[in-house]
């Protein structure tokens, strides 16, 4: 499997924006495998969902990139515009967060699924209706929700809808942006089944991005944690969990609810993120970090290897100071 290109790999990807004085994005390399759950993980405005909507070249008005975004081989930040809506059409498609501000409520459910393929496919209106009765049945919805229209559906039953839509064209790629958010845990723990299942039935891979850290370690094959649109570390799931290397996976972990936990107040981190008005020198998370020192503050973390994996490394941190937090479990 090794030898088999990434359904999605992103390279050195640094986005800029107008009246920005460092990039959002800062030379952000990922991958994702096919038929691989990927979780990207962060606090709010670490850029996560820009990440994840460059795959599709939804950008901001006024940004500019750098560096390369290939989806099944192909450099999005340099596609045109037909050829970008080839590939929103079939080889990846994006889930979001509410499914309520996705959907048309003036319109039927079968009209939301089979429009796109009727708009930029020669696919004939039965057989788009066919193919959408066939995805819902895979994301476990009866043929006659197409009749449907958005309010008479509860808000699982939209999050399905909206999940049947991104198989529409049998993508190769399944961007998950804070897809479980707005449902109630019942609902999101059967999402997340659901997303598992179709994963292993499709091949598909899939990039969930999200701020919960015990769902990304439910559903993940690997993780990248990002911090200031920067990979602080990234790794399997389990060894990234177990012992993260890096001070903020760690303290991310530390201010993540468990029942087994002591009680009193949640563990927190200080301080905020970095303005995007300001500029960056050495460390992003040196202000916050109980680690820092001189060094943190002024030279910024290269990228490097840790553990003693056999073949090429899986398990990478930027840090200064990672071997502190050797044996550490990501509890403590």
């Amino acid at each position: 499997m090794n030898d088999i290109p990434p359904v999605l790999d992103i390279k050195g990807l640094r986005l800029q924006l107008p009246d920005t004085a460092r990039p959002v994005l800062d030379g952000v390399d990922l991958t994702v495998a096919a038929g691989e759950t990927v979780a990207l993980v962060g606090e709010s405005g670490s850029g996560k969902s820009l990440t994840s909507r460059s795959v599709l070249g939804l950008l901001p008005p006024g940004a500019t990139t750098e560096g390369t975004v290939r989806v099944s081989g192909d450099d999005v930040l340099t596609m045109t515009p037909p050829r970008l809506r080839e590939l929103r059409t079939g080889t990846a498609a994006m889930i979001f967060q509410d499914p309520r501000a996705a959907i048309n409520p003036l319109r039927r459910i079968g009209d939301f699924l089979t429009e796109s393929l009727r708009l930029n496919t020669a696919m004939r209106a039965e057989d788009a209706g066919r193919r959408a009765a066939e995805t819902l049945a895979a994301v476990g919805l009866s043929a006659d929700v197409l009749r449907r229209h958005p309010g008479q559906l509860s808000g699982g039953m939209l999050q399905r809808v909206m999940i049947a839509a991104a198989l529409m064209g049998d993508p190769a790629l399944l961007l998950a942006d804070e897809a479980t958010t707005a449902l109630d845990v019942t609902t999101q723990a059967e999402v997340v089944a659901l997303l598992g299942d179709l994963r292993e039935q499709f091949g598909t891979g899939l990039l969930f991005v999200t701020h919960d850290l015990g769902l990304a370690a439910t559903i993940s094959d690997r993780v990248y944690v990002m911090y200031a649109g920067r990979i602080a570390e990234t790794g399997p799931a389990d060894a990234l969990f177990d012992r993260p290397r890096h001070p903020y996976t760690a303290a991310l972990l530390g201010a993540t609810p468990r029942l087994d936990a002591p009680q009193g107040r949640l563990a927190a981190i200080d301080g905020q993120p970095p303005d995007l008005r300001k500029g960056l020198s050495g460390c992003p998370f040196a202000p916050r970090c109980a680690y820092a020192t001189d060094i943190c503050r002024d030279e910024a973390p290269v990228d490097r290897p840790v553990g003693d994996e056999d073949g090429p490394p899986r398990h990478r941190v930027s840090c200064h100071h990672s071997e502190r937090l050797e044996g550490k479990s990501g509890h403590e």
